[in-house]
């Protein structure tokens, strides 16, 4: 990289010790003559008839001063020179790894060593940075190519129907707008996800107080039907328990954790219970419900988008994309919230979010 004309910072800091230096060296001239040259009496004879006079001093000792002030000034240039290259020395460390991050080169790091000063802690920093730059990257980067292959699936299932209709007319036209029909919603359903994870990931949302009892049961009477097709026991207890946020973003996060719950259940006979209770400064909400055991190493990466439990029960009309738990996560992120995952040790999970509460 070229920089542009004009001193660089060793040279300035090589001009301000040799500066230093010289300055101090005159300082030093300057207290010699005024407090020592001054006394000599400046007569031919000198001191008492015997000792040198003023003007035989000053011959002498000006040679002295003008050489020992170049010597000073020189040699400050020249240590100056060295002490503010080893001083910079880690900038240049620092220079390289910041180079290689624009060239997308995100896995190198500095990992400077020696003791810990302030050129330390500043690597030590820009190591953190580039390691969450990283799996930033990664993550967005994965993020991309599972929306892409998830949108892609609905528009190939709707291309290879429309196909399948061209090449044979008399195939019903009712079964086939009922399955167009599926998959568009799908894909209408997917894309809305997407979108709203974008807005809950940048925040950009209006805050008012929200009843986070309100919200579960109006969640749970939406997803009543559900639970009752499927035979599960759906249940709402609890208080009122206050929030501040968007209650539409909210009531999306409660909606995903109750159809979650359901969907992710016994064949019959399962429970889903929906609590929200006030705890000191937090606000609290927890779904649990009963289920197949889960691996205690599955649980963290449910959050995860377009991540499916392997373990978890899957039907035809409920299989999702992977993008409930994601999107809650996003959400409670975007509150200064909490989101904790607990399997059951008799099947089930225990997801508890926690808000910060208000009056």
């Amino acid at each position: 990289m070229h920089r542009r004309p004009g001193l660089s910072v060793r040279l300035k800091l090589t001009l301000s010790y040799a500066g230093f230096l010289a300055v101090a060296g005159a300082l030093l001239l300057a207290v010699v003559w005024g407090f020592l040259l001054r006394y000599v009496p400046d007569t031919s004879q000198g001191l008492l008839g015997i000792s040198p006079n003023r003007y035989l001093l000053v011959r002498t000792f000006a040679p002295a001063a003008a050489v020992a002030m170049v010597f000073l000034l020189v040699f400050g240039l020249v240590g100056g020179w060295i002490l503010a290259g080893r001083m910079l020395a880690p900038l240049t460390q620092i220079t390289a790894a910041a180079r290689m991050a624009g060239n997308n080169s995100l896995s190198h790091r500095i990992r400077m060593e020696g003791r810990q000063d302030e050129f330390r802690e500043l690597a030590d920093a820009f190591d953190t940075m580039l390691e969450q730059l990283e799996s930033h990257v990664a993550e967005q980067q994965r993020f991309a190519a599972n929306a892409s292959h998830e949108l892609r699936t609905p528009l190939a299932i709707s291309q290879t129907l429309l196909d399948v209709a061209r090449r044979d007319p008399t195939r019903d036209r009712d079964e086939l707008l009922e399955r167009l029909q599926a998959v568009n919603t799908r894909a209408i359903g997917l894309t809305e996800a997407l979108l709203l994870l974008s807005r809950s990931d940048r925040g950009n949302f209006i805050r008012e107080s929200v009843d986070l009892s309100l919200v579960a049961e109006e969640a749970a009477e939406t997803l009543l039907p559900l639970a009752e097709q499927r035979g599960i026991t759906l249940d709402v207890t609890g208080g009122a328990t206050w929030t501040s946020g968007s209650a539409e973003l909210l009531l999306r996060m409660v909606t995903n954790l109750v159809q979650n719950a359901i969907v992710h259940n016994l064949p019959d006979g399962g429970t889903v219970t929906v609590h929200t209770e006030a705890q000191g400064d937090a606000s609290m909400v927890r779904v649990e419900n009963t289920g197949h055991p889960l691996p205690p190493e599955l649980v963290p990466t449910l959050t995860e988008p377009f991540q499916r439990g392997t373990e978890r029960v899957r039907t035809a009309e409920h299989a999702g994309a992977g993008l409930g738990l994601a999107l809650v996560r996003s959400i409670v992120r975007a509150h200064d919230g909490t989101l904790d995952l607990l399997p059951r040790p008799g099947g089930g999970l225990v997801v508890t979010v926690r808000l910060p509460g208000v009056p």
